[in-house]
């Protein structure tokens, strides 16, 4: 179904973004806004209101979303099925999206790419040409059982926010089977929010392929033949910092089957008490489980996520908290629209130990909440 008289403009300083929808079961409008990339290969950005990465919003709606792609996965892939989620944006995507379809699939693995290199062997690199942080890395899973499922894959779930071109896909695709060896894979399934990417990813993939979104349209942009060329932070960093990970890798960089659901147990929350849950960079599912969590408690749950990403306020974009990375990296870090709203409490989730946490950060989070509170695993992992 296309929603009528949808066309969705927006006019930016550097141009002028129109996007058409094609198909879908939403409004543009209900999925995403417009933001302005501090990015010269792209001067745009699709920012989602159902990802919980830069709007802070209800667990119970990306939840929603989870379900609502998971059904579109075709119910007959043939297994071992490979789900993989493109860090960082969509780790927690893939994550919720792969714990919605695990009861279709009990012979499956969730893997995400990392940006933070571990300690583990190495399945194969990627580029995502256009983004802040092209280079991705993938892990072969730490325990037995899931590794020879991804050797053994023959169906692959790519996941991601978005899809415009459907290059990086396609990069990922001939990585797993060119560097990787999984040369057993038959069937492909794309996962995104949105797909702007037409029938690109079909015309380039080798395999059947079988593209799954909430909306899907075409978008052109017309710069401005004047504008200034935007300046990004150094953000394009795939190394490892001077602070150990020191959380549970149980999440997806060395594989997953069953969710652990552990981080936070002993955290509770009132009913009508209004709590932001910030997972951090790329440790987004756990968290979220934990804020989903307190949202059944009844408490007045948001949940959001620190990110790389640089993005000029305005448009999408209504405040921004600047700070440095927690893995000594010496990178920017932001949160985006959390300062200019109020909360009885924040819950920041990191994988590294608590001392590493930018204290600027902290100190904006506490002029906007009565309380912050910085998560990690309790003991040694």
């Amino acid at each position: 179904m296309i929603i009528p008289n949808a066309v969705y403009r927006r006019e930016l300083s550097g141009g002028t973004l129109t996007v058409t929808p094609t198909g879908g079961q939403h409004s543009l409008e209900a999925l995403f806004d417009i933001a302005e990339r501090r990015n010269p290969k792209r001067a745009f950005l699709f920012v989602s209101k159902v990802l919980g990465r830069h709007i802070p919003i209800a667990p119970s709606v990306m939840r929603s979303a989870y379900r609502q792609l998971a059904l579109q996965i075709p119910s007959d892939l043939p297994e071992p099925v490979l789900f993989v989620g493109l860090a960082e944006t969509a780790v927690g995507l893939g994550a919720g999206v792969y714990d919605e379809a695990l009861s279709r699939y009990k012979n499956s693995v969730y893997m995400t790419s990392t940006r933070h290199p571990v300690a583990g062997d190495l399945l194969c690199e990627f580029k995502e040409n256009h983004s802040h942080a092209t280079d991705h890395l993938l892990y072969h899973p730490a325990d037995p059982v899931l590794r020879a499922r991804v050797r053994d894959a023959k169906s692959l779930v790519l996941i991601d926010d978005e899809a415009t071109t459907g290059n990086t896909f396609i990069n990922l695709l001939e990585a797993l089977r060119a560097d990787a060896g999984l040369s057993q894979l038959e069937r492909v399934v794309t996962v995104t929010l949105t797909d702007w990417s037409g029938n690109a990813i079909e015309a380039n993939c080798p395999l059947p392929v079988t593209p799954v979104s909430l909306v899907q349209g075409d978008w052109h942009w017309e710069s401005k033949p004047d504008a200034p060329v935007p300046v990004m932070p150094a953000v394009n960093v795939t190394a490892t910092g001077s602070v150990a990970i020191t959380g549970k890798q149980s999440w997806g960089r060395l594989g997953m089957h069953a969710s652990a659901r552990d981080l936070g147990k002993t955290i509770t929350a009132a009913a009508g008490e209004k709590v932001l849950v910030l997972g951090s960079g790329e440790f987004v599912w756990e968290p979220l489980l934990l804020a989903e969590r307190l949202e059944k408690l009844g408490a007045d749950v948001k949940f959001s996520c620190t990110t790389r990403s640089p993005i000029s306020t305005g448009y999408a974009i209504q405040s921004a908290i600047a700070f440095t990375d927690n893995y000594g990296l010496g990178i920017p870090n932001f949160v985006y629209n959390v300062a200019h709203q109020r909360f009885d409490r924040i819950l920041l989730c990191v994988e590294t130990p608590a001392d590493s946490v930018d204290t600027s950060l902290l100190d904006a989070l506490k002029s906007v909440a009565n309380t912050v509170e910085v998560v990690v695993y309790e003991g040694d992992y």
